[in-house]
């Protein structure tokens, strides 16, 4: 029996060593490692990206419960109100026939629901809504508030797949960085921002071979533009969040330490009263910051915001 992995305990070097074991690109190997800190815990998160993800179905209140979906033989979220684990094809479902319910990974779920419960007024916008997860539970969440929802979306095709989730509710297909420009202004804003996608390799795991380090900065300029629109389109008072299926500190920790630095009209606003309780090692400088490996969710980060003054 030939033993194919036998010459990597020679190679010394654990960046090197994990990235051909599990088959990941060194700059994410390093970009965990910057994270985590425990060459462990690195091998735990890798490991899981190739751990094919099952299915997890979303409830939009007012449509349905998550006793709907425990009753077509779902396994209720751990962390999520909205959600279960689903092993049959989703598809099938009458509810998701009937635009009742979705198919949303918990940790995105938990990005909504954190956002919701820290967002006040009666305006909400989502700034980049496409393909419409998180605005579909938004929109179910904000109408039972009696609070009027809009999903922006640059890409009309992806902008059709939000209307056809929303129930009604406005979408906008434009440029999220003109929206700051207008005269209307909103009292929550969530930024979930284009991003490199490191948190979801389980379900996209080719996008580890086809982002790399050029894309990064690209992206994280889109980002700090993003940021800048929805900050002058936000009313003071208002909530800003942003959020990104990544956990690499450039998308993370460093663009939140920029909007501190950046806006003297806006403050960081922890997380902690609005997370679940039962969502351990779920926090990172007052931000949620969720790991595969730890909570069985995508690495989904969301940080919250106050508007001070204009």
């Amino acid at each position: 029996i030939i033993d194919w992995f036998s010459p990597l305990e020679s190679i010394t070097d654990p960046v090197e060593r994990l990235s051909i074991q599990y088959s990941h690109p060194e700059w994410i190997v390093s970009s965990y490692y910057d994270l985590l800190k425990s060459w462990e815990e690195v091998e735990a998160a890798l490991k899981m990206n190739n751990e094919a993800a099952t299915p997890t179905l979303v409830s939009w209140p007012g449509f349905s419960t998550q006793q709907d979906l425990i009753d077509v033989g779902g396994k209720p979220t751990q962390f999520s109100p909205y959600g279960v684990h689903w092993k049959g094809n989703p598809g099938a479902l009458d509810l998701i026939k009937s635009r009742k319910i979705g198919v949303q990974d918990e940790g995105s779920q938990l990005v909504a629901e954190v956002f919701a419960k820290a967002a006040t007024g009666t305006s909400w916008l989502d700034m980049c809504a496409g393909p419409g997860g998180k605005a579909a539970l938004l929109s179910s969440i904000a109408r039972q508030r009696s609070i009027t929802f809009t999903a922006n979306e640059i890409s009309a095709a992806r902008a059709e797949l939000v209307s056809q989730v929303v129930h009604g509710d406005r979408v906008l297909v434009s440029d999220g960085r003109t929206i700051g420009s207008l005269a209307e202004k909103f009292d929550a804003i969530l930024i979930d921002a284009p991003c490199t996608g490191l948190g979801a390799l389980r379900r996209r795991p080719e996008v580890r071979w086809r982002r790399n380090l050029q894309h990064l900065r690209e992206l994280t300029q889109l980002q700090r533009e993003l940021i800048e629109s929805a900050v002058r389109a936000l009313k003071v008072g208002g909530v800003l969040g942003y959020a990104t299926c990544s956990p690499h500190l450039a998308e993370t920790s460093i663009q939140v330490a920029d909007i501190k630095k950046k806006f003297g009209n806006v403050e960081q606003i922890s997380v902690k009263p609005f997370i679940p309780r039962n969502l351990e090692g779920g926090v990172r400088e007052e931000a949620m910051s969720l790991w595969t490996h730890r909570s069985g969710t995508d690495s989904m980060y969301l940080a919250l915001f106050k508007k001070v003054s204009e």
